[in-house]
């Protein structure tokens, strides 16, 4: 039995994970689409019971969370060493930033691609301008950080190669790039980085996981309604309000 992965590319860490496992070894891609609720089936939760994406089927062994994901595709099947590094410094350079990203990176950029794309769709209404500049204001912060203490003149985060780091950093960046707000620029240093990582990706394979983001708009606009949409809709207002 290969391994199986249960993505939405919608999904930043989702991205994360296919962006590595498409570079590393082949896989069967099970679509569970956020947008219609199907992370809530009962047929998905034998999967994850936490209902969420990304998961992944190895054999009989499932797991949950992309960080997770990342070390043990890396670890079991022996990737390349500069995508999870052996060196106990440079290891714990990824792991730094891992540990950094989940409350500062993460959480404002997508609350900029909420207010500035998907709750406007989804709702038909903008959100005050106040909260949009709030969380302007955070996210550059955070961009402030990452450019300054992880990224600093280095070409990627732990260094010289391409690791896990660099994958999850560029899809939470991606996300309000796509929705109007460039987090690149005005900053030469992290427009260059951007341009490094898509390119030792592979820009088909870059673009390829971040086309579904550019149809994202029209499918909120479009979602069916129904209770299992009007939930997801009342849960992203509550999360985000």
């Amino acid at each position: 039995m290969g391994l199986e992965m249960y993505l939405d590319l919608n999904s930043q860490p989702c991205r994360s994970v296919f962006l590595f496992a498409k570079k590393t070894r082949p896989f069967e891609f099970k679509h569970v689409s956020l947008f219609t609720g199907q992370q809530h089936s009962e047929e998905y939760a034998k999967i994850n019971p936490k209902r969420q994406v990304p998961a992944i089927k190895d054999g009989d062994f499932t797991l949950s969370e992309s960080v997770a994901i990342l070390k043990y595709l890396a670890r079991k099947y022996q990737t390349p060493d500069h995508w999870y590094p052996n060196d106990l410094q440079k290891r714990a350079r990824v792991d730094e930033y891992l540990a950094w990203q989940h409350s500062t990176v993460r959480p404002h950029g997508s609350k900029v691609f909420m207010f500035k794309l998907l709750l406007p769709a989804l709702t038909g209404e903008p959100i005050p301008e106040v909260k949009v500049q709030a969380a302007l204001e955070d996210l550059r912060g955070s961009l402030k950080t990452f450019e300054e203490i992880y990224l600093q003149d280095k070409p990627y985060i732990a260094g010289d190669a391409l690791t896990i780091a660099d994958l999850v950093a560029i899809v939470e960046l991606m996300q309000p790039a796509l929705s109007g707000f460039d987090p690149f620029e005005g900053s030469v240093r992290l427009a260059a980085w951007r341009d490094r990582v898509k390119n030792e990706i592979g820009v088909e394979l870059f673009n390829e996981a971040h086309a579904p983001l550019l149809q994202v708009k029209e499918m909120a606009i479009s979602m069916p309604k129904n209770p299992a949409t009007e939930a997801i809709k009342q849960n992203l207002l509550k999360r985000y309000n």
